[in-house]
């Protein structure tokens, strides 16, 4: 009788094992899931963005003649442009991103003053351009966000961030403006 409480109670405990590693597995993969999603996620940013900085340079070209007298706007699209390719992990990439989306929104209100280039079929197809890509990034930059979310709180959720913590997962940055003069529309003084 003995024998067959002590079988019961290891079955019992070996179910309990089984259990806590099957979980912790199906936790493991979970995680390992979101961080892929997370990383694929960027992967999409980071194509839009390289878009965005393959039409920067046609654009400048395709104005600078016309902007004789601009070329302190066009320097600063060109600095910004580089300070954005350069940048590394999402706070820098979002704050370099909003310093080349300002650059590039006070180019197309400096465009907006020659009417020769507003004319411009090149100039009118790149801005086009950029603007699709700017929808696209913003939409990409989104996901990435929503991703990021989703992963966090899976990491930070008992008893999830038992498994999480013990395997090396961190939470990730967001992709976010975090300066409020960013968020400011762009002054332009033509004087």
């Amino acid at each position: 009788m003995l024998g067959v409480g002590i079988g019961l109670v290891l079955l019992v405990i070996l179910g309990f094992v089984v259990l806590l590693v099957g979980w912790g597995i199906l936790t493991y993969n979970a995680l390992v899931a979101l961080r892929n999603q997370l990383q694929n996620a960027w992967a999409q940013i980071d194509v839009q963005l390289k878009r965005r900085y393959d039409l920067i340079p046609n654009l400048v070209e395709t104005v600078k003649d016309y902007m004789q007298y601009e070329q302190e706007v066009l320097t600063r699209v060109t600095e910004a442009r580089a300070a954005a390719v350069s940048a590394q992990g999402p706070a820098a990439q979002a704050r370099a991103e909003n310093a080349l989306t300002g650059a590039l929104r006070q180019l197309f209100a400096v465009v907006e003053n020659y009417p020769q280039l507003k004319a411009n079929e090149n100039v009118m197809r790149l801005q086009e351009e950029l603007t699709g890509t700017e929808n696209r990034i913003a939409f990409a930059r989104q996901f990435y966000n929503d991703a990021v979310m989703r992963f966090n709180t899976r990491l930070q959720t008992f008893p999830t961030n038992i498994i999480a913590g013990m395997l090396g997962f961190t939470a990730q940055e967001f992709f976010a403006t975090d300066d409020d003069a960013e968020r400011e529309p762009v002054k332009v003084d033509l004087r």
